[in-house]
């Protein structure tokens, strides 16, 4: 049995996280069989040479997980696979956005009720999210977060050291991947960057006949720096004439062609809408919009909004099925553009 856990040396891990996670591989892989029976907790606190209280708080883990089964004056005994509980999952999104909205239910649909879902949102603040972390540690298999936090070099630093507290094989990364942190984690991501470039290059003839494009995004938006590098590189691989710019234009003339990233049927793209209308311009025909981030009801704005977006359905099924196989990948998911009415 003591074959079986060998601690750590320099592990920081405390000594009670590492026999849990041994535990569980254990009886997983099949080196610990149901009904086989365990250590006494004495026994086994005497064959690693640790204290007590230790042991008592990975059995009661392992027995809360329903991996241990305990029998009054016999001691615990390896649960049946079919008895342990189903798999349980935090997801911890920076908010619940309408593509975060999308994700959650493809992740949520995959799984089924083969696994136990919790929700939170950190809202991209770093107190908050290691609140979540401090509370939330060991009593879930798997950790689904979107690691959207402030791109300064700081906050990036303590998201890493943050994130680092989840072990490897419980972590999964999903819209974005913190490629700072180096490990065998899950990741399911965009790369906000090059998929905006890859995008774009779909409607590449029709981009190449507008008078310009012009790009409509906020000063506060996380990744916008990153989309308007990707445009950059593209209209300047191309000879397209850009603008970046942080609202609707004043002015709207003919032929010119838009790129919305906060579009989210906000104000921005209600704005622009108006302000073509009010020119007497027809959208599709005269102006044409693309609108970054896909969801259902674009089909019906606008009569049928033009977008580029990541496949947020995909990284649903793709993180749920690294949960379901116990495997950890990284993934970049499917970008395209799909063409409707506005362009």
């Amino acid at each position: 049995m003591n074959k079986t856990f060998n601690l750590e040396i320099g592990n920081k891990s405390p000594i009670y996280k590492q026999l849990v996670e041994h535990f569980e591989d254990a009886i997983r892989s099949g080196k610990l069989q149901p009904g086989e029976q365990i250590p006494s907790m004495n026994e086994f606190a005497s064959t690693l040479g640790i204290s007590k209280e230790t042991v008592k708080k990975t059995y009661g883990i392992l027995r809360e997980k329903g991996l241990l089964i305990p029998q009054q004056g016999k001691g615990f005994y390896v649960a049946e696979i079919g008895n342990a509980s189903k798999p349980r999952v935090l997801v911890l999104f920076d908010k619940l956005s309408i593509y975060k909205e999308v994700l959650y239910n493809s992740l949520a649909e995959e799984l089924g009720d083969k696994a136990d879902l919790t929700i939170l949102t950190h809202n991209q603040n770093l107190d908050l999210f290691t609140y979540y972390l401090d509370t939330s540690l060991d009593k879930y298999d798997y950790y689904v977060i979107s690691p959207h936090f402030p791109l300064d070099d700081k906050s990036q630093a303590l998201a890493t050291k943050l994130i680092a507290r989840v072990p490897n094989r419980k972590l999964i990364m999903v819209d974005h991947w913190l490629k700072s942190y180096s490990g065998n984690y899950g990741a399911v991501y965009q790369d906000f960057e090059n998929d905006v470039y890859e995008g774009l290059m779909q409607g590449l003839e029709k981009l190449q006949s507008a008078s310009a494009l012009k790009v409509i995004t906020l000063s506060s938006s996380l990744y916008g720096p990153m989309i308007c590098k990707g445009v950059e590189r593209f209209t300047k691989e191309f000879n397209i004439p850009v603008e970046f710019i942080h609202s609707a234009p004043e002015i709207i003339h003919p032929n010119e062609a838009f790129l919305v990233v906060n579009s989210q049927l906000d104000s921005g793209l209600a704005a622009l809408a108006r302000r073509i209308k009010e020119q007497n311009l027809e959208v599709g025909k005269d102006v044409f919009i693309i609108s970054y981030n896909e969801f259902d009801l674009n089909e019906v704005v606008l009569n049928g909004l033009t977008t580029i977006s990541t496949d947020f359905k995909q990284m649903g099924k793709i993180a749920a099925d690294m949960i379901l196989n116990h495997k950890t990948i990284k993934v970049h998911c499917d970008f395209n553009m799909t063409r409707r009415g506005t362009f």
